[in-house]
């Protein structure tokens, strides 16, 4: 049920769309390039041009100018001309229609709407800029040009399915500020005045377009920190004092309602933690925050620093979105040492032990810090640790890291939330050993279950069903209660006990760690009467029996699980893409209350 207040809003956004419609792209603006507020980007360039990161970006760029463009996980060959409104992997096509009239979540009708926002926020673009910069060689910017100009023919403001997020608006805006901030001056008179009126009108949409009421999560946030950075690059122009203070505060209040005290992000998600803290990072560099709001954003860079393995390798918990606020490139899994390394530079406190690597992706673009420079590393964690809010402990010692996850599915809708309670995921020095499953797909119903349902994750099934109900790909309801129930880490053994009550039955799990070996126990009780019940453990290397209930897990580790058998299953490393696995299943058929015992030894060598 909405409220009057959501009403009113929303009616008033209608109106004012409506108006927007008949707006003009003949508008008078002005700016200066390079903008005055961020780095030079020729003396970024200067500091990056012999890195590997620059090799590595020149090679991409390359391959862009020939129509072969990274998306997610794969490169798909666009040829000459991008369609920018179809969906490749299923070649639909929609119309250029008002924006509120495309069924962009429709797969059948729109296609996947993931794969065509993705090119459609123009970091492809963003990266022939840079590539520009770091050789000297114009044809990286004439080429950002010429699909600037055909995006306008083929997108009217307004107009088709890559209007219809604020967020992919959002995400675009920032790109052609970063192209008009490092190739600004090489715009001809006619095309710079287009460029700016049609950056203008992208700030005019969001202005009346914010996910207020729609998706209050890293939509909102990512919509608040391009309007204001519209809003703060660009005071000259009619709406910009509005746009700023707008956005800035819708920013300051997301900061202290969506960011726990614990320092996690409220959605439950690993991936779009790490989404909001380059959100929240990137504001910090446009205004002068407070200390209060450095302090939050160290407390989300503990808290994600705590997450990744010693090799850096976040693992995902809840929905990996595959994309990224900055340089979407690379392995997914390790984007989250870029953002550690922004962080670490603006609180002047290093979480993590980044390379230069990681710095050339996001810090050095937007600081323009030189590399090899760090602070000290004193506030590297190495110990267990547990964040109350999550609700995850990690388990830390001598290169093994493990995350248990006892703590509940998101906030309302828990849009994206896994139905993973209680599950367990270990990493040893750079080998994930029990891995989630991943995300793979939004829009595929069946892969949605699939990938996002009980049975992907390394805990308890009972009788076939989630730990909570599906009312669509981004709604869960009759979410189950859990509860920490006590942890103590000590000097030799760390362990952590906690419950899960849904659909009429507790799973409780008790999780030891000594250094070398973890014991799992647990105990479900539930209804009178038999019951199946299966337990999962997911790897990603392949078991192989060396005895009855126990296998080797390469040179890694030994895994014992009484009655356990290996079968095939599916991970994504990225969203968009999957890929065979393995799991070993423990079932049982039989009355409650049952219990289990699992061992995972780890081999040192």
């Amino acid at each position: 049920m909405r409220s009057r207040r959501e009403i009113v809003f929303r009616l008033r956004q209608e109106a004012a769309n409506a108006l927007l419609a008949f707006s003009s792209p003949n508008l008078r603006l002005t700016a200066d390039a390079p903008l005055a507020i961020l780095p030079g980007g020729s003396a970024v360039a200067a500091l990056l041009r012999s890195t590997h990161y620059a090799r590595e970006l020149i090679s991409i760029a390359s391959s862009i100018l020939e129509g072969r463009i990274p998306v997610f996980n794969s490169t798909v060959d666009y040829g000459k001309t991008i369609a920018w409104r179809r969906d490749p992997m299923h070649n639909i096509e929609t119309p250029p229609a008002y924006f509120r009239r495309i069924p962009y979540l429709d797969l059948a009708r729109a296609g996947d709407h993931k794969f065509i926002w993705e090119i459609n926020r123009h970091q492809h673009l963003v990266l022939l800029a840079q590539a520009e910069l770091l050789t000297g060689d114009a044809k990286y910017g004439d080429h950002v040009f010429r699909q600037l100009e055909h995006w306008w023919r083929e997108n009217p403001f307004q107009r088709g399915i890559n209007w219809t997020s604020a967020l992919e608006v959002a995400l675009r805006a920032l790109s052609w500020v970063w192209i008009f901030h490092w190739i600004g001056t090489r715009m001809s008179p006619g095309f710079r005045k287009r460029f700016l009126a049609e950056l203008y009108r992208h700030g005019l949409h969001l202005e009346y377009n914010l996910s207020l009421y729609f998706s209050p999560n890293t939509h909102l946030l990512g919509e608040a920190v391009a309007l204001h950075a519209l809003g703060r690059l660009y005071p000259q122009w009619p709406r910009s004092t509005r746009w700023r203070r707008m956005g800035h505060e819708t920013v300051r209040e997301h900061l202290h309602t969506a960011v726990m005290a614990d320092g996690s992000y409220f959605e439950q998600s690993t991936y779009y933690h790490v989404y909001a803290l380059d959100m929240f990072a990137f504001h910090s560099v446009l205004e002068d925050v407070p200390s209060t709001y450095i302090d939050k954003l160290g407390c989300m860079a503990e808290f994600l620093a705590s997450l990744v393995s010693d090799t850096g390798k976040l693992p995902f918990l809840g929905d990996d979105d595959g994309g990224r606020l900055f340089h979407p490139y690379g392995s997914r899994s390790q984007f989250a040492r870029g953002t550690l390394a922004v962080a670490s530079l603006l609180a002047e406190k290093r979480y993590f032990a980044y390379a230069d690597h990681d710095l050339a992706e996001m810090a050095t673009w937007w600081l323009s810090r030189s590399l090899g420079g760090a602070p000290s590393l004193d506030a590297i964690p190495s110990a267990s640790a547990i964040f109350q809010d999550a609700g995850i402990v990690t388990f830390r010692r001598s290169g093994v890291v493990a995350l248990f996850d006892a703590g509940p599915f998101g906030p309302g809708n828990a849009g994206h939330s896994h139905s993973d309670t209680l599950s367990l995921v270990v990493t040893v020095g750079a080998q994930e050993v029990l891995i989630d499953s991943g995300t793979f797909s939004y829009m595929d119903p069946e892969w949605r279950s699939v990938f996002r349902g009980t049975p992907a994750h390394n805990t308890i099934c009972t009788d076939t069903h989630d730990q909570a109900v599906s009312g669509g790909p981004f709604r869960w309801t009759q979410k189950p209660a859990v509860q920490l129930l006590a942890h103590h880490f000590g000097a030799e053994r760390d362990f952590a006990d906690a419950a899960c009550s849904c659909q009429h039955f507790t799973h409780r799990r008790k999780v030891e760690f000594d250094g070398l070996e973890f014991w799992v126990h647990d105990h479900l009780e539930g209804p009178p009467g038999e019951h199946a019940v299966q337990l999962y453990w997911h790897f990603a290397i392949e078991p192989r029996l060396i005895s009855p209930g126990s296998w080797s897990i390469g040179d890694i580790a030994v895994f014992s699980a009484e009655g356990g058998v290996v079968e095939t299953a599916w991970r994504s490393r990225c969203f968009g893409s999957r890929e065979p696995a393995w799991v070993i299943v423990v079932r049982r058929r039989a009355p409650l209350p049952l219990e289990f015992n699992t061992r995972l030894r780890i081999l040192v060598s």
